[in-house]
């Protein structure tokens, strides 16, 4: 297939640029031009996809069988490669996000909830709506948390950049709140596997790990995974209301229960995650944490010392 990638040289589209042409597919990426592709000798087209006539423009004239839009937040920035191609394509995957759900005393979140008006991601929820509507064939991926090696979030790097340096941890609450993370690459994968796949096509899924963690537990699987022992972790708790950071986030995840049911993914698409979360995060550490010696850069721990010092 001749495969379309909006972004493909920033962490979910590195790994699903090389997954594709590693399963034979010609792929093609379009982004700004400011990072290599992941592989060479890719085709690629460069333009800001925020300009809906420049989109338009430098896609002008191309074919594609699929297209994977990783990185589209508004409406606005999907709407324009819709119009262009949806008479014309097989299939169009869109990355929305498990951040549209509305928050519930009713876990784990299934696609069906309802969606949160308010969430930052309300563009993504507002784009699957168009999709829906439109005569595409398309299927909505919704993550909960992403981590990884290239992880430009500081999710496993918050635990990493404090178990390396035996600072304690603060952790918002008492520890209990259950999340969920997904690995990069199994999120690739159930991507992949929908290509082809007709049962998919006007599906939305929820696309993370297949076990839920609580905070504090997270903390201890991120040290087993950076060798050090979890029972030597310093855990100090506090309450998040209590401190007024502004626009700094003193913590990498929302302070709530947060975690999905992924099993309408694993049903349809013949997929399940191949990570388990010890040797994801280690995965992490190894290949991204240590290897780019993240465990020696200076590190700015102002807002934990504000709230240990309370």
């Amino acid at each position: 297939m001749r495969i379309l990638v909006m972004g493909g040289t920033r962490f979910i589209g590195v790994y699903l640029v090389k997954k594709l042409v590693s399963l034979g597919h010609e792929v093609v990426v379009f982004n700004r031009g400011n990072k290599p592709a992941p592989v060479a000798g890719l085709e690629q087209i460069h333009g800001d996809r925020t300009d809906p006539t420049q989109l338009k423009d430098k896609l002008a004239g191309q074919s594609f069988d699929a297209i994977f839009d990783n990185n589209g937040r508004e409406l606005s920035d999907t709407q324009p490669l819709v119009e262009l191609f949806k008479d014309r394509i097989a299939h169009f995957v869109y990355v929305s996000s498990a951040g549209v759900y509305l928050k519930s005393g009713q876990m784990p979140h299934i696609e069906g909830d309802a969606l949160d008006p308010k969430s930052r991601h309300k563009g993504k929820f507002a784009t699957e709506a168009y999709l829906a509507e439109q005569a595409i064939p398309f299927t909505s991926v919704r993550p909960v948390y992403i981590y990884g090696p290239q992880n430009y979030n500081p999710l496993e790097t918050w635990f990493f950049d404090r178990i390396a340096r035996d600072r304690p941890l603060p952790i918002p609450g008492n520890g209990a709140h259950l999340t969920q993370l997904g690995h990069v690459a199994d999120l690739v994968d159930a991507m992949v596997a929908v290509l082809g796949n007709q049962t998919a096509v006007g599906k939305i899924y929820n696309i993370s790990g297949e076990r839920y963690v609580s905070f504090d537990g997270l903390a201890k699987a991120c040290a087993i995974a950076a060798g050090k022992s979890p029972d030597a972790l310093q855990l100090v708790h506090y309450d998040p209301k209590a401190f007024d950071f502004g626009k700094k986030k003193a913590f990498p995840m929302r302070v709530q229960n947060f975690f999905a049911d992924i099993h309408a993914a694993m049903a349809d698409l013949g997929w399940s995650p191949k990570f388990d979360l010890v040797a994801g995060l280690k995965d992490s550490w190894e290949q991204d944490y240590l290897a780019s010696g993240k465990s020696e850069t200076a590190v700015d721990f102002s807002l934990d010392d504000t709230i240990l010092t309370a």
